[in-house]
């Protein structure tokens, strides 16, 4: 494609030599008589090359001159003069006049000055270029970058530099430091390493808050930028967003360990979930499982997790009291209600006012007990023991159990409108057994804390102890785990647990020869005394049959009465 190459002229004369000389050459040539014809010509042509002469007129070549700059045009100028004086051979070279001709025009000189400056428009055109596609980088990359100068005087930033930093660009030409005291300076302190240094500088994972937003976690890369000789000019610092990597980093971390739950196999993303649904939900949770799966941890998360947090969890083991202790220890009595109550006492309902209460081995309370908690969670009222006061308290209650009590509502030892209230949700928690996956989870949780606890550095169990570890059925379930592991660990003197190490039941028990837990009747003292005799008596391998926990079959064997004799 030709050149294109506009002639400015109020001579018809010179435009006429112009277009036969230009034209016979090949080149694409078009003319203006004065400043308004030209205005409609780079209006809507790009021209390689203008001509213009300085005297025409009403307005003047400078006149063109001013407009080409203000419209940003890249297009070498060539004055055309009869009359060149230093007032206006400067305001033309101050407006950017690539060169000047002088009339009369010569041949040989006008087309040298064309090749000059279409040499020059190509190298401006490149530059142009290479310039327009960076800073089409500059604006698509999602990261904040900013440069500076030796002085720390803000060179450049691009639009990503407003999400994260909260810059515009009207920070250009300002020195960084007078801007705003971001991240507590730490960007500031990174650029001025590697402005002294010389040398490229990183901090990862620092908190960033500015004006009160939301905090954002970013990392701060900063190198040295170099002009085109090579020579240190300041730096460049790139600021990445990592907000959203360490959200999902953390929620990956809790996920594993959800408040102080650890597991992350299927079954415990579920009840992660359900903990999640129900932390700020106004309503009765039952937590079932096993003894020792870790029903009061579930009350705990749900408490903690939630809008009550601020206030009390108060924890009330049911099974533990008799009935006169526990309805005092709900309710709290007054002075002289009865024997031994020799003040006034606060209730755990009352504690536990605008928080949670949980109720543990909530199957082994009274019948009396039960109609007073009935009314509790309806009317949200009671009256302490010996007292006509009616107390009101806003408290949400949690109740766990290792027991069956729709069994219970069937055998008439449990309240059935009650049951209903409590079992509003229900959270079930597997037993270690069904989650085996968790075991190596749970093994480095106990190592540390109990590293901690008796301060030794036990590193790992050996591969004989984590083969049993995974196939051993666990009756009592994490708190046996745990208990197995604070056994061993007071007993061993090296840096690896060893099956020597392990309480006897584990030691003796055989991995691949799992037994299989009788999920039978255990309702049924021959079933009970069947396992017993079994196992010679040894009450944990008898749990193991059956397919309870180890304090399970101790109630049963009192329950029943059964007797080593009894047949």
């Amino acid at each position: 494609m030709s050149a294109r190459i506009l002639i400015i002229d109020d001579e018809e004369g010179i435009r006429f030599t112009f277009r036969k000389f230009l034209s016979a050459e090949g080149y694409d040539v078009a003319d203006a008589e004065n400043f308004d014809e030209a205005v409609e010509c780079i209006s809507g042509t790009d021209f390689d090359v203008i001509f213009a002469d300085i005297i025409l007129k009403g307005k003047t070549g400078i006149d063109v001159l001013r407009e080409i700059k203000k419209r940003k045009i890249n297009c070498p100028v060539i004055m055309i003069t009869g009359y060149p004086n230093i007032e206006t051979a400067s305001e033309a070279v101050r407006l950017g006049a690539f060169d000047y001709i002088p009339k009369p025009i010569q041949k040989d000189a006008l087309f040298h000055a064309i090749d000059v400056a279409l040499q020059h428009k190509k190298v401006i055109d490149e530059k142009d270029k290479y310039r327009s596609n960076l800073e089409a980088i500059f604006r698509s990359v999602k990261d904040a970058i900013i440069t500076v100068d030796k002085d720390l005087v803000v060179l450049e930033i691009n639009e990503a530099a407003g999400n994260i930093c909260g810059f515009s660009r009207n920070a250009i030409g300002k020195v960084f430091s007078s801007l705003h005291d971001c991240c507590k300076g730490k960007c500031l302190e990174v650029l001025m390493e590697t402005v002294n240094t010389k040398q490229p500088a990183e901090l990862n994972r620092m908190e960033c808050r500015y004006n009160n937003r939301r905090e954002r976690i970013v990392t701060l890369t900063t190198s040295p930028l170099l002009n085109s000789q090579g020579m240190f000019s300041g730096a460049v610092m790139v600021v990445k967003d990592e907000t959203r990597l360490t959200g999902l980093e953390r929620e990956l971390n809790e996920r594993r360990q959800f408040h102080r739950i650890i597991g992350r196999s299927e079954k415990m993303q579920k009840i992660y979930s359900m903990i999640d649904l129900l932390t700020d939900v106004e309503t009765t949770v039952l937590i079932t499982g096993e003894s020792g799966t870790g029903k009061e941890l579930v009350a705990e998360a749900l408490h903690y997790k939630g809008n009550r947090s601020p206030n009390s969890l108060v924890k009330v083991n049911c099974s533990a009291l008799s009935e006169n202790l526990l309805e005092s220890e709900l309710f709290g009595h007054v002075r002289g209600s009865f024997t031994g109550a020799i003040k006034d006492k606060t209730g755990r309902f009352q504690l536990a006012d605008g928080g949670t209460i949980f109720l543990d081995e909530i199957a082994d309370i009274s019948p009396k007990i039960q109609i007073e908690l009935l009314r509790v969670l309806e009317e949200k009222e009671f009256e302490r023991v010996g007292d006509s006061t009616t107390i009101k308290v806003d408290v949400r209650v949690v109740t766990a159990t290792n027991q069956d009590l729709s069994n219970k509502v069937k055998l008439g030892e449990f309240r059935e409108d009650l049951y209903y209230r409590l079992n509003v949700m229900k959270i079930m928690l597997p037993p270690l057994r069904e989650r085996r996956e968790d075991t190596p989870l749970l093994i480095n949780y106990f190592l540390k804390k109990f590293n901690k606890k008796f301060d030794k550095k036990i590193t790992a169990v050996s591969a004989d102890v984590e083969k049993i570890f995974m196939e051993y059925p666990w009756p009592g379930n994490i708190r046996e785990l745990e208990h197995a592991l604070e056994h061993a660990f007071i007993l061993c003197r090296q840096h690896t647990l060893a099956i020597g190490h392990l309480p006897i039941e584990l030691q003796t028990f055989q991995p691949g020869n799992i037994p299989s837990p009788n999920t039978g009747n255990i309702e049924d003292p021959q079933a009970i005394l069947q396992a017993l005799e079994k196992t010679g008596w040894n009450k944990t391998r008898a749990a193991l049959l059956l397919g309870i926990s180890r304090r399970s079959i101790y109630r049963k064997i009192k329950e029943f009465n059964i007797t080593p004799d009894k047949k």
